[in-house]
């Protein structure tokens, strides 16, 4: 392998000799990428095409003595280092220009332990993945909705989805963690074993190191649920969302309800003409008896004048994948996300604007139920904080060509900009794109003092940066 030439974390440039390169080159072999080598172009693309950038090294780790090795490298030559694990994650940390990436996508096993309800699971595994392992004992753990997702970075910014109500956030839910911390050292973090370190993980992103193996609690799920969709003309919006508030207020656990405002695409149970108009969809998850839910459903059901319906029993794992069709690869994509305690009419009338704008066919508005299990966990019961956001809103802006993207993240900021009056103040870390490293105080709220703390005990260099990054608490 030629000498090549790898960003430092002064943004300075060190020239890697092939005599540096060769312990590494020795453990990984053909999993130690320069950009001439085959396979270079696959790694460093990630879901989100708008990041488009060429690291001067990747080391595609399997095991977790790679990790350890890779890290240890990178600390002793001073480089600048991404993660990547599902590379899925909006801000596109994950590969950065002339630097030297991680890459835990070949780490892919699942152990299931269906007795004792645990899953151990490697970090570059996506949620289908794991759910494909859970599903076969009628178990899951509560995860995202779009199941390319990775489990990874899902988990370690808190983690939220259908299962949410019922269970928790995805960190609910994790008992242990195997962890490279800066120094190269392979530690265990759980309530019992550098718990410090474990309350940080548990929502501070990959600030604190790189997680090689999660230990999850596994919940009864399905393998049948009560799920689906039911769409209206965007034109009762206002009526809808008066409705869908009253509705939630007294929604048990297992239900989850998120309202999606979008264009129509051409579902096959949507009549023709409504393909490509504005509509709102109401999107569901019984999980519970199906008999049941469908009792629990029935007001939302018998309201207002809708154009289709999608719904009724079907297996969990399938409706984790509903809206995969919507979220491939390859598109550009540009997110901005409040949180509220309540949607008031004033919310309303700016999300009733925004729609009548959208900027491309692709685009959509989704409003996020939470509560339930996830709001009863204590704010400093771990880094994630944001028990009290009843409703999450994610402006996902979405289009195809690089000529469109000023006019779409214009809309997107501007949707931002018009809807914080009726929000919170908070966000939800893993919706931040790359240019808002001025909220990750709001990201992680009251507990941004602690996690810095903490920072600086376990990366007092700051080594792992490329995140939404909590910069180490001066000692």
């Amino acid at each position: 392998m030629a000498a090549v030439s790898i960003a430092t974390t002064d943004r300075g440039r060190v020239a890697l000799q092939d005599k540096q390169l060769a312990e590494l080159k020795a453990a990984l072999g053909d999993r130690l990428l320069i950009p001439a080598s085959p396979g270079y172009d696959e790694a460093r693309t990630i879901w989100n095409a708008m990041i488009d950038r060429r690291p001067g090294l990747i080391a595609r780790c399997a095991t977790a003595a790679e990790v350890q090795q890779a890290v240890r490298f990178a600390a002793s030559n001073d480089l600048l280092v991404s993660i990547k694990g599902a590379g899925h994650n909006i801000a596109g940390n994950a590969v950065t220009n002339d630097g030297f990436m991680i890459d835990l996508s070949p780490m892919k096993r699942v152990v299931v332990d269906a007795a004792a309800r645990t899953a151990r699971v490697q970090p570059g595994v996506t949620l289908a993945e794991l759910d494909a392992a859970t599903q076969q004992h009628g178990l899951a753990v509560p995860l995202g909705i779009n199941s390319t997702t990775g489990v990874a970075g899902l988990t370690l910014g808190g983690g939220f989805g259908w299962l949410t109500r019922k269970f928790g956030f995805t960190v609910d839910s994790l008992r242990a963690a195997d962890i490279v911390t800066a120094d190269g050292e392979l530690r265990r973090a759980s309530d019992i074993d550098n718990a410090d370190l474990f309350w940080a993980i548990r929502g501070g992103g990959g600030n604190f190191g790189i997680v090689t193996e999660f230990t999850f609690e596994l919940h009864p799920v399905g393998p049948e649920v009560l799920a689906g969709l039911i769409v209206h003309p965007f034109d009762d919006v206002q009526a809808l969302v008066k409705h869908y508030r009253a509705f939630v207020a007294s929604a048990p656990d297992e239900l989850t309800t998120w309202l999606v405002f979008r264009k129509a695409p051409p579902l096959p149970f949507l009549p023709a003409e409504w393909h490509g108009r504005e509509v709102a969809v109401i999107a569901l998850v019984y999980a519970g008896n199906v008999a049941t839910g469908e009792r629990v459903i029935e007001p939302l059901r018998t309201f207002g004048r809708p154009v289709g319906e999608h719904l009724g029993p079907m297996p969990y794992a399938a409706f984790q994948q509903a809206f995969d069709p919507l979220l491939t690869p390859g598109a550009r994509n540009y997110w901005k996300s409040h949180d509220f305690t309540q949607i008031s009419d004033g919310a309303t009338d700016v999300i009733q604007q925004f729609v009548a704008q959208l900027p491309s066919p692709h685009c959509e508005i989704f409003l996020a139920h939470l509560g339930g299990a996830g709001a009863r966990v204590a704010s400093d019961a771990m880094a994630f904080s944001r028990r009290d956001a009843e409703f999450i809103i994610n402006v996902h802006t979405r289009w195809e060509q690089p000529a469109d993207d000023a006019r779409c993240v214009g809309w997107a900021r501007a949707f931002f900009t018009a809807m914080a009056p009726h929000a919170l103040g908070s966000v939800y870390v893993n919706f931040m794109p790359d240019d808002e490293g001025d909220r990750v105080p709001a990201a992680f709220g009251p507990n941004y003092a602690r996690l810095a703390t903490i920072k600086a005990k376990y990366d007092p260099k700051n080594f792992f940066r490329l995140n939404q990054n909590i910069q180490p608490a001066s000692v």
